[in-house]
């Protein structure tokens, strides 16, 4: 009896403690589970975290790159920065459990993120880049200086006048077919000139005004119709001019600016109507110019720029025209007082201007915006 009841002591003992393994089975289990998505969890963390890094640094790599780029190279050498991917998912996860089974879930993800490293690689890269280069073309029929150039409706380009030698002034025009590469006369102007404007109207028209006969500074202007070939004279401005400017103004009208009579500078400045083919005085210039430029600005206002006044004085000063009341401002003066510069507007709005003669008669290269 008490060998039996031992037994069935020992039998009911070993019973119990194989009941109370059970919950500590399923508590290992829950825990392994709690571990894995525990660590799932800061895998996705990492990545989330990790990609807009390597996005960044991508996009800051090819942004450097293409800054470093100069167009009038050939051959570049570069070195983009590369960034490595972070440390494999595999050694993470071994990381991640292995921390989160001794150590806290902050402390788990610090020593997850210290793990992540990113490397450099610099190697040499070659990039070609295509030159822009200038090609021969159709060449004209006479040969010519101080002319003008016109873009017509049709996409032709009209060039009218100039001179030939130093005495020898031209009437004849011609037509450049950008398709074709070739010139073709077209009629001739009724005055030769030279130092003159032109400018495209609105009706398709082009106006060319002024100039100088080699004996004359003319008032005369004329209209060149494209769709005929031909020239028709308009209405003659107020003063006779050469080395002015002319542009067209937002309301169809042309505004014709400063120049030389032979005599004198001239300060004054006339408006063209198409409609009507009359010329009137509008407001005076502050100061007497010629060989100066002139650009219409995006909010419809004219800037004229440089040029040359009485005795001689090469100018660095610069106004405003406003179509809307008829008077000029003066605005900043350039850095360098300029004869013969170049102007246009950027997209941007500002005006660059270029290159021209000092007063020093030195031939210049600089350049500056407005």
């Amino acid at each position: 009896m008490n060998n039996n009841n031992r037994t069935g002591v020992v039998d009911d003992s070993e019973t119990v403690i194989s009941n109370a393994g059970q919950p500590n089975i399923i508590c290992k289990c829950l825990k392994r589970r709690k571990v894995m998505w525990f660590t799932f969890t800061i895998i996705a963390l990492v990545t989330i975290i990790t990609i807009p890094i390597v996005i960044y640094k991508t996009k800051k790599t090819k942004t450097e790159e293409t800054s470093t780029t100069e167009e009038t190279t050939i051959e570049i050498t570069t070195e983009p920065t590369i960034t490595s991917t972070p440390t494999s998912s595999t050694s993470m996860l071994s990381n991640s459990t292995s921390s989160s089974t001794t150590s806290s879930p902050t402390s788990t993800l610090s020593n997850l993120a210290s793990s992540i490293t990113f490397t450099t690689i610099s190697p040499s890269a070659t990039t070609t880049t295509v030159i822009s280069k200038w090609t021969i073309t159709g060449s004209m029929n006479v040969a010519r200086r101080t002319h003008t150039a016109s873009i017509l409706v049709n996409g032709l380009v009209l060039v009218a006048g100039g001179s030939s030698t130093l005495i020898n002034v031209l009437n004849s025009a011609e037509l450049y077919n950008p398709w074709t590469g070739n010139w073709t006369n077209t009629e001739s102007m009724n005055n030769g000139r030279s130092y003159h404007t032109a400018v495209t109207l609105a009706n398709g028209l082009v106006l060319v005004a002024g100039g100088f006969t080699g004996a004359s500074y003319l008032s005369s202007t004329e209209l060149y119709n494209p769709t005929l070939g031909t020239w028709t004279n308009t209405g003659s401005m107020n003063n006779g001019r050469s080395f002015h400017t002319a542009v067209t103004l937002a309301n169809g009208l042309v505004l014709v600016a400063g120049g030389f009579t032979g005599a004198s500078y001239l300060n004054s400045a006339e408006l063209y109507n198409p409609m009507t083919g009359i010329w009137t005085n509008t407001g005076s210039m502050n100061i007497a110019r010629y060989d100066h430029t002139a650009v219409t600005l995006a909010n419809g206002l004219v800037l004229v720029i440089g040029g040359q006044t009485t005795g001689s004085v090469v100018l660095n000063s610069a106004e405003l025209y406003n179509r809307s009341t008829g008077i000029w401002t003066t605005t900043t003066n350039m850095s360098i007082a300029r004869e013969y510069p170049t102007a246009v507007t950027l997209p941007n709005g500002k005006v660059l201007v270029t290159g021209g003669e000092s007063s020093d008669g030195v031939y210049l290269n600089s350049a500056e915006l407005y």
